[in-house]
């Protein structure tokens, strides 16, 4: 006959978390939050910067000339996010918290010197290369989670890594709301310097991943871009690029016009311009919030149906919530309500960018793995950069902004036929 203690069972215990696990964890975060401030400053402060630097630069300030510059930064800008793909084998070969410690400096430092600017050309510059340190940020902190976590906390590490990028979009209006208003755009700009910190603290008390050091000590050199580009890798490289593509878009279309969609409901409801201001403000909070929801509901979804099932409801979610939001709300007579709501939808399923934390690491060995998913984001910048620039020349073209952004959502339908060829790693741990 069984004991009581036989027959009942026993509780799972997580694996704890050793000081280096969790000190890594919050540089990580802290870098991945710092990140989407920085992005999130330079909307913050575009218009005022370049009105003073435009003269300086021999050119008027005229509302023409400021949309043009800040195209054409933003542009730089995302070229450089895009070149961000140089650390993944830099990462590779020399270890995740090191280049992860380089990425944080980088746009840290050129952040700061932003603020020193004397005209658009070395704003234009030195908002290059942060992009190039932004970019590199999010691939090599998902890479240090998956790998630095034990197997049983590592998926929920992806959501709650993913999580800081939102948090900063909160940090930056909090920034401006203080130091901004009161000291300018250039204020602002140095408080980017502050990662500087971080970066410091995860050289000194963050240890390289075992994972790394075991393929580190065992690994005969290769070619890391060559590899993932060759047959044992190359279908599954060319998925990833595709979805965090289609992704990226979607993140855009949302995040790029939903303060002006809000905007323009807003002056159309009666209210003064001051208010719908601190409406589209409100807005930005609740798809943040969102957003942040989104990111810590994926990974226990993940764990119970599969990669493959969670992304496509989603990318379901995101197409039916664009379409919802500036197909339809968009277009109503008192739409702002409706539009507001429906962005809360839209921002919980572009929580989606955690399942990528998440699953690109389940599929490259280690020796390969940041190079990976440094590529493949840096792919989906690239093409969702000109997807950015299409989108705005339609938006001009057709003098509405909802049906351009609504037609973005077929983006996600199409994701849903390419979700298939994708690998499933549900229930495998990280391969070494």
């Amino acid at each position: 006959m069984n004991s009581l203690t036989d027959r009942t069972p026993v509780a799972r215990r997580r694996t704890p978390l050793n000081r280096s696990q969790i000190v890594g964890f919050w540089g990580a975060w802290a870098g991945w939050t710092l990140d989407g401030m920085d992005s999130f400053i330079y909307a913050l402060v575009l218009t005022p910067a370049l009105t003073e630097l435009l003269p300086r630069s021999g050119i008027a300030a005229t509302p023409a000339n400021v949309g043009l510059a800040g195209s054409i930064l933003f542009a730089l800008f995302l070229v450089g996010w895009g070149l961000s793909f140089i650390w993944g084998p830099l990462a590779d070969r020399f270890g995740r918290t090191k280049v992860l410690a380089a990425t944080i400096f980088t746009f840290a430092i050129f952040t700061g010197l932003a603020a020193t600017s004397t005209n658009v050309w070395q704003l234009g510059i030195y908002r290059f290369i942060a992009g190039v340190g932004i970019g590199g940020e999010w691939a090599l902190a998902g890479t240090y989670v998956a790998e630095a976590w034990p197997e049983d906390r590592r998926k929920m590490g992806a959501g709650y890594l993913q999580t800081g990028y939102y948090a900063g979009f909160f940090l930056a209006a909090a920034l401006n709301y203080t130091i901004g208003v009161h000291f300018g755009w250039r204020a602002m700009f140095l408080t980017g310097a502050v990662p500087v910190v971080v970066a410091i603290l995860i050289l000194l008390r963050v240890k390289e991943p075992e994972k790394w050091q075991k393929a580190e000590a065992n690994t005969v050199r290769t070619k890391p871009l060559r590899e993932i580009l060759g047959p044992t890798y190359r279908r599954r490289t060319w998925v990833a690029c595709i979805l965090l593509t289609i992704a990226i878009i979607g993140l855009w279309a949302g995040a790029v016009y939903e303060p002006s969609a809000v905007i323009q409901l807003a002056t159309r409801a009666g209210m003064a311009k001051a208010d719908s201001i601190r409406m589209a403000s409100v807005a930005t909070g609740l798809l943040s919030i969102a957003t942040i929801l989104g990111c810590l509901a994926l990974p226990p979804l993940a764990e119970r149906i599969g990669r493959k099932k969670t992304l496509a409801i989603y990318f379901a979610g995101m197409a039916v919530s664009i379409v919802g939001s500036f197909g339809w709300a968009f277009y109503l007579p008192n739409g702002l309500a409706p539009f507001i709501a429906w962005l809360v939808v839209l921002g919980f399923f572009g929580g989606n960018f955690a399942l990528f934390s998440l699953w690109l690491p389940e599929q490259f060995e280690t020796r390969v793995r940041a190079t990976a998913f440094a590529f493949c984001t840096s792919f989906g910048r690239f093409v969702g950069a000109g997807v950015n620039f299409l989108l705005g020349a339609a938006v001009l073209h057709m003098h509405t902004l909802g049906v351009p952004v609504a037609l973005t959502s077929l983006a996600f339908v199409v994701g849903l036929f390419v979700i298939p060829f994708a690998p499933e790693t549900k229930g495998e741990v990280l391969p070494q």
